[in-house]
């Protein structure tokens, strides 16, 4: 798969650990910044993030900032995105498998490099059930953005 990550600057330590993880899986990683821990706007990257996601260019997106919150809510303004905010393995699968979510965010500050990595493996390895009903729901809630 086509990966790309971006961070602000609360973020941006989690996100070299979470590149090499993705990569050692053997996807392609894009990573769109920052690149230091001065202060950016989170909006910015959750932006990019998202329209490589939405466009096609990439199949599935991370964002990682202090908490996660300001990154998911920024991403799920963008057409086509369904991104969790997730600190946990079981809301990692079940993301993935009920809401075949595209977009990852975490926060850096919730959650420590082992336990991160351990949600990224998980949510890029596990797939949507297709089952009708979550498709179904997917639609109508996809239906909002129209």
């Amino acid at each position: 798969m086509k990966i790309v990550i971006g961070s602000d600057h609360a973020g941006v330590q989690l996100k070299d650990g979470i590149i090499k993880l993705v990569q050692s899986l053997g996807h392609e990683v894009t990573d769109v910044g920052c690149h230091s821990t001065e202060s950016v706007d989170y909006s910015d990257y959750a932006i990019e993030v998202c329209n490589k996601v939405a466009a096609g260019t990439a199949d599935r997106g991370i964002l990682l900032c202090g908490t996660g919150i300001g990154m998911t809510i920024a991403a799920n303004k963008i057409s086509g995105i369904r991104c969790a905010l997730v600190h946990d393995l079981f809301s990692a699968q079940m993301t993935r498998q009920h809401n075949d979510s595209n977009v990852l965010a975490m926060g850096e500050r919730i959650v420590g490099p082992g336990l991160a990595e351990s949600i990224v493996k998980v949510w890029l390895e596990t797939e949507f059930s297709n089952g009708e009903r979550h498709v179904n729901r997917i639609h109508k809630v996809m239906e909002l953005e129209d």
